[in-house]
């Protein structure tokens, strides 16, 4: 039964999945914040001028 444990696979996808979701979590994180501070000077900018 514990040497069937070892060679088992079928999660193996799954986990590879969860990497992947992961890493791509991070990126969006990354780019999102990134637009956001970009956007709040454009908006700064914006109000200023009007003002």
């Amino acid at each position: 039964m514990l040497k069937r444990f070892f060679h088992e696979e079928d999660g193996q996808g799954m986990v590879e999945y969860g990497l992947i979701l992961a890493l791509v979590s991070v990126a969006v994180i990354l780019i999102l914040t990134t637009l956001g501070t970009n956007l709040t000077g454009i908006f700064t900018t914006v109000a200023g001028k009007l003002q």
